[in-house]
């Protein structure tokens, strides 16, 4: 969490009558973000405040209503809902869950590299919500690890849906919105973002995900962005060294430069996702790398814990004024990417993708496709003759027009039958889903298309039934192109791990690891094992299971404490008993001590006298021996008060029997006399 020493003014304020402000969380390029309390509904929520320049624009606001609408509409256990929208005064806000725990950057500033068994286990969730997201035509254009979330309960949801998207519409044809290290190709060049562009980004995130570093960076954005544009990813296994060709391939294929050559959407790329966990060995998944992330670096660096935070890789407004810093400008010619220096600085370079201008030197890839081109060229120039190879006569050269003519009206009515009419004209692919094989190739054959099924587990759908087919239903293709028919394999079904014997933190990594949801937690005591260990689980370890089944734990609170009871006064044989039998064990103090007060045998006291213990644990018990026995000597003879003081001083009772009114007060008689007797005995004297 980014500490912030400035007084905000909004803390501790109520913002329309509802939301009262708690702490701020993060604050971004567009927005700061509040922990704030619904009062009406006593729940903790994000309350994201937009910054002035963007509240004061009535434009705007209505655009982001409409969006903010959109977005609440998209209910999906990995997205981040959008639960409110309002103004209050020159405040406006939306109102987001609060999902408390931290940030996948936080993860891989903490952990650097990720084992591919991890990495896709992360990322699938994110791919699944901008899927669902897509189905629903919305786009985020902001897909970063700062805008994905993990719950400390495991639960994993992409972040801030919508404003980036309102954002962009509203601001000058010349302005980028984004963050610049996953920026699509298609956004630097102005070009209009669809799915596609999301999943590009997503491709960048897996990238760092497995090497620990983006793939482009550079000492200013304009510099990340060019590279976007003109530049093709690498492989992740040449930064990482080890990781399997699929990995190479999928991030590759979700990175293309070219839109047409990435999954068309978040359903496309999960399906492959899924496939290629399912084909990579243990060994391949659970590789990890050490790959060098230089200090400063995006991927090194940490970030807060809500989206549009300020971190290492803020969302960055890019606009096309001239400004000390970095921007990216769309003027005329979309395709040109600008560089500006400071105040009073020309701009550094000015290159068009095609052109080799760049102030560096070019690469070798670069020059090797340069000099492909350049053979190109001279091969296209030497297959152009520059006059006739023989004159003809006017007569053979008209035969020859005509014959050319007629060829060409053929191929021109071929070509017309062929894409109007015959395998190369368009048609609609039909929805099949829920069909069976037999009605779904049925249907496409119907159609003019000819299908190839592939088997694909899913979740909703019955084995046995189309899922659906590659383009999707409703696309209009021409019908000679290739369908793939996707046919269901049922849920994919997964062994539980054991979580027995671990702690409840280590329980829920391995459900996270897993895909598996936390069930209800049980406390309950146990003698034998340590407070907070797992002792049961449910299913119990190995049961095949779907991804995001519920796991119930059972958790040791422990040995359960037992009162002490108090055996004070008892006799030495009853006390031990009762201690036994509350479960405690007795111990008896080899010394005995006098009490006058305490019969011998019985227990004068113990430690502990009360409170509790663990069963078995000892009380120690001090047993009697009864009052101190004290000599009793002869007052006969004497004066009787002298007789009374001193037996009262030696821990008598004094009772005096006068005869004849006891005149002389002498003593005559007293018992006991000369003996032992104990203390606080009664010493009978009589007077005359």
């Amino acid at each position: 969490m980014v500490q912030e020493p400035m007084q905000d003014h909004l803390i501790g304020t109520t913002v329309d009558g509802r939301y009262t402000v708690r702490s701020r969380l993060a604050r971004g390029g567009m927005s700061t973000v509040y922990l704030a309390t619904d009062q009406r509904l006593e729940r903790d929520v994000a309350l994201k405040v937009l910054h002035p320049h963007l509240a004061n624009d009535p434009t705007f606001l209505e655009r982001l209503s409409r969006e903010a609408k959109a977005a609440a509409s998209l209910s999906h256990p990995h997205i981040v809902g959008v639960l409110d929208q309002g103004e209050d005064g020159h405040i406006a806000y939306l109102v987001m869950e609060y999902v408390k725990g931290h940030t996948l950057r936080d993860t891989l500033g903490e952990q650097g590299p990720l084992p591919p068994r991890l990495a896709l286990a992360l990322i699938d969730p994110v791919i699944e919500g901008l899927a669902a997201a897509h189905r629903s035509g919305l786009i985020h254009r902001d897909v970063k690890p700062e805008n994905v979330l993990i719950a400390d309960d495991g639960r994993i949801k992409v972040g801030d849906f919508g404003l980036a998207r309102a954002i962009s519409a509203n601001t000058s044809t010349g302005a980028l919105i984004g963050t610049v290290a996953y920026l699509a190709p298609e956004l630097v060049l102005g070009q209009p973002a669809d799915a596609r562009s999301d999943i590009y980004s997503a491709g960048i995130m897996l990238y760092e995900m497995l090497t620990g570093k983006q793939p482009y960076v550079g000492d200013s954005p304009i510099q990340v962005a060019y590279q976007h544009v003109n530049a093709v990813v690498g492989r992740p296994s040449d930064a990482a060294p080890g990781l399997a060709e699929d990995l190479d391939e999928l991030v590759q294929w979700c990175t293309s430069v070219d839109a047409e050559n990435r999954p068309v959407d978040g359903a496309a790329l999960l399906t492959e996702l899924r496939h290629i966990r399912t084909t990579l060995s243990d060994e391949e998944l659970d590789r990890r790398q050490t790959a060098f992330r230089p200090p400063g670096s995006p991927a090194a660096a940490a970030a807060t814990i809500q989206p549009g935070s300020s971190g290492s890789n803020p969302t960055e407004a890019l606009a096309a004024t001239v400004s000390p810093t970095e921007f990216i400008s769309q003027q005329s010619n979309p395709t040109t990417v600008m560089a500006a220096g400071g105040p009073g600085r020309p701009p550094s370079a000015v290159v068009a993708p095609g052109n080799q201008m760049d102030a560096r030197q070019p690469g070798k890839r670069e020059l090797k496709r340069l000099e492909r081109q350049e053979s190109k060229d001279r091969a296209r120039a030497a297959a152009t003759p520059s006059r006739p190879l023989r004159e003809g006569n006017p007569r053979r050269r008209g035969i020859i027009w005509t014959i050319v003519i007629v060829i060409l009206a053929t191929l021109a009515a071929s070509a017309g039958w062929f894409f109007g009419m015959g395998p190369g004209s368009p048609g609609t692919i039909p929805d099949v889903k829920n069909k069976t094989v037999a009605e779904a190739q049925q249907l496409l054959r119907t159609a003019g298309f000819q299908s190839e099924p592939q088997d694909v587990f899913d979740d909703d759908i019955l084995a046995g039934l189309a899922v659906g087919t590659e383009p999707k239903s409703g696309a209009e293709v021409r019908k000679f192109q290739p369908i793939t028919l996707f046919v269901s394999k049922g849920a994919q079904l997964f062994p539980l791990p054991d979580l027995t014997g671990g702690t409840l933190d280590e329980a829920k990594i391995a459900l996270n690891a897993a895909e598996m949801a936390l069930g209800n937690v049980t406390e309950t005591f146990d003698e034998k094992v340590p407070a907070g260990v797992v002792l049961s689980q449910d299913p119990v370890k190995g049961t095949e299971v779907r991804h995001g089944t519920p796991v119930a734990l059972t958790v040791s609170k422990g040995p359960q404490p037992i009162p002490v009871p108090d055996v004070r006064g008892l006799a030495q044989d009853a006390a031990v008993k009762a201690l036994q039998d509350a479960g405690l064990k007795a111990v008896i103090a080899p010394e005995t001590v006098n009490d006058k007060a305490v019969p011998k045998g019985a227990v004068v006291s113990q430690v502990p006298a009360n409170g509790t213990l663990i069963r078995g644990e000892a009380v120690t018990l001090t047993v009697s021996k009864g009052p101190k026995l004290v000599k009793v000597p002869s007052f006969i003879g004497k004066q009787a008060a002298e007789a009374e003081k001193e037996l009262k001083k030696l821990g008598f009772k004094v009772e005096v029997n006068k005869v004849l009114g006891g005149f002389f007060g002498t003593v005559r008689d007293q018992n006991p006399v000369n003996t032992e007797v104990p203390e606080d005995s009664v010493v009978t004297l009589t007077v005359v």
